[in-house]
């Protein structure tokens, strides 16, 4: 596999002692540890978190993360619960994100965090799975389901970074560009207000909203990012043939729902199922009832 692009903390040592801090933090604040798992792949080292139920599980669930996030924050305020069902998960830190995991990235346009993918399922020993993605981790699992369809179950999209391009309307650019070039954390909650939440029915704990705005100032202020940003997919969403449900916040700034529904219609040719909720934003992995609705799925196809 080709590296395309490295992405590291400015001080590897210091920054991963914080972010080790931080999910310090998010343990204490839902009562529970997180399994850990370092596998390694073409990419280097990828870091895994899992949540393994005591009294065994009947299904797994693999997740990847949006950009410029960890796949803990699925977990705020325990949100993984919600799923109501008897699952192992594992939640997948990409490499070239904020996070564990090392910086490696390959490009983007190619198959290659497919074979990734895979190679991270090979290392979990897992030989099938539900997949669940959030925005670049979307296009994540679109792209693993296109090198690798026998290991997918299905595959649920969630704000997906890959059926359109980044929305370029002046208040999406200003709202994310505004923490960028200045990562205050007043900034920060601006970001998240406008852009990933829909306030007062999509939001999430004011301690676990605290842990997520100091998350992002963290990730912007102390990671070299050179990983590339998510992108439409184009003819290559044609070449998916696992089941894929689609869930989808009609407050979503960065892709808006419009244009990710008709585009998923027209070019996932095994879509089963589009389901929308109303007054949520970019971050529907912190939506409950979203959580609750992958569960249901994944019961109903035991």
């Amino acid at each position: 596999m080709k590296i395309h692009s490295q992405s590291k903390f400015k001080s590897e040592g210091a920054d991963r002692d914080y972010f080790e801090n931080w999910v310090s933090q998010l343990e204490k604040l839902n009562g529970r540890q997180y399994g850990r798992v370092e596998v390694s792949t073409s990419l280097g080292k990828t870091h895994v978190w899992s949540l393994v139920p005591q009294e065994g599980y009947t299904d797994t669930l693999v997740i990847f993360p949006g950009a410029r996030t960890t796949s803990l924050i699925w977990d705020f305020d325990k949100g993984l619960d919600h799923l109501n069902h008897s699952l192992r998960i594992f939640m997948v830190e990409t490499n070239g994100l904020p996070n564990l995991s090392d910086g490696s990235t390959p490009d983007i346009k190619s198959l290659d965090y497919g074979h990734w993918a895979t190679e991270v399922f090979d290392q979990l020993q897992l030989d099938q799975a539900f997949v669940a993605g959030a925005s670049f981790g979307g296009l994540i699992a679109l792209k693993f389901g296109i090198v690798s369809p026998h290991r997918i179950k299905a595959a649920f999209l969630l704000n997906p970074g890959c059926l359109q391009t980044f929305s370029l309307t002046l208040k999406n650019l200003y709202y994310n560009l505004l923490p960028v070039f200045k990562p205050t954390k007043e900034n920060v909650s601006k970001f998240l207000d406008v852009a990933i939440f829909s306030k007062p029915n999509h939001q999430i704990s004011a301690q676990a909203e605290q842990l997520l705005v100091d998350y992002e100032v963290f990730a912007i202020s102390r990671y070299l990012d050179k990983t590339q940003k998510p992108y439409y997919m184009g003819k290559q969403l044609e070449e998916v043939s696992i089941p894929v449900y689609l869930i989808l916040g009609d407050q979503d700034l960065l892709f808006p729902l419009k244009k990710s529904l008709e585009i998923a219609k027209k070019q996932l040719k095994t879509l089963v199922e589009a389901k929308v909720y109303p007054q949520v934003g970019h971050g529907i992995e912190t939506y409950a009832p979203a959580l609750n609705y992958i569960g249901e799925k994944i019961n109903s196809l035991k």
